[in-house]
């Protein structure tokens, strides 16, 4: 049973949860309905474990080469390939079933198209052939945005665009720091992220500038959703920890600093609580009304 939980990846799914919950209060103007916030919920973590598993099973011979990753289920010889197949694709099942029936078929429609992007385009195509593999393979982790906001108001306007836009930019930079830090692993398995073939200072410009860019996504929120205050100074006050944090990891680059003595780390943790706390105000925001 742990191998099995294990291969849903807990520790994403919970990264996206954050992201749905608060976007539901957004919709609904305050606090949301309980039982579509638990349908969603359920359905959503269904649907992510399901994306998950299928990504253990396509990946299992790079998690094998990599240190971070060659403890999970699948290397360890805890569950077989044809398990962890078959897993995954009964939680996508399940969770597009589930979703269309105690939420609507939107929602439903939505979470099929983050698994099968997830799996086929990032998964099977994306991630071993090009430095751009998270930068677009990030799209599925953008959904449940989407299907937060359609779980209450049955559609997609700009609001939850926006909120969408705001995770697509973050989550590059979030990504490459990590990278930065697990630069060998990522090597041994021929996954070509953006540090394992550009240098460390290019890395480090690409992470400001697309920090840049999620601040000002985030800052757009205000007019297009018509918040109070609160909002933008929250964004924008955890927007330029998350600058600071960026040109400080460049600065040590010129001084000449590199490999782990660089403490990548600190950008992903950061960021991190960046997207949890931003979101938090998202939430928040609707109840200052």
């Amino acid at each position: 049973m742990r191998a099995y939980v294990a291969l849903t990846k807990p520790r994403i799914i919970e990264l996206l949860l954050i992201t749905t919950i608060p976007v539901m209060f957004l919709a609904a103007g305050g606090l949301p309905p309980l039982w579509p916030v638990i349908a969603t919920l359920v359905g959503g973590m269904l649907s992510a474990g399901s994306a998950n598993a299928l990504n253990c099973y396509i990946d299992r011979d790079i998690d094998a080469k990599m240190r971070r990753t060659r403890r999970r289920p699948l290397p360890m010889v805890q569950v077989t390939p044809k398990e962890t197949l078959v897993f995954g694709i009964t939680l996508a099942v399940a969770s597009t079933v589930f979703l269309a029936l105690a939420v609507n078929p939107l929602s439903a429609g939505l979470s099929v198209f983050a698994i099968l992007f997830y799996v086929f385009v990032y998964s099977m195509v994306l991630k071993r052939r090009t430095k751009q593999n998270v930068v677009w393979g990030g799209i599925a982790g953008c959904m449940p945005v989407l299907i937060g906001w359609s779980a209450l108001t049955n559609s997609v306007s700009w609001t939850p665009i926006v909120l969408f836009l705001v995770v697509f930019f973050w989550t590059p930079p979030h990504t490459w720091t990590l990278a930065m830090r697990y630069r060998e692993d990522y090597a041994a398995a021929n996954v070509p992220m953006l540090p394992v073939v550009a240098t460390e200072r290019r890395v480090a410009v690409e992470v400001i500038a697309y920090t840049w860019i999620t601040i000002a996504c985030s800052l757009a929120l205000w007019p297009i959703a018509h918040t109070t205050v609160f909002y933008p100074i929250a964004a924008a006050v955890l927007g330029a920890a998350c600058l600071v944090e960026a040109y400080r990891l460049l600065g040590r680059i010129r001084a000449g600093i590199t490999g782990a003595v660089l403490k990548p780390m600190r950008y992903f943790h950061l960021s991190n609580a960046y997207l949890a706390l931003l979101f938090l105000a998202v939430a928040i925001d609707p109840l200052l009304h």
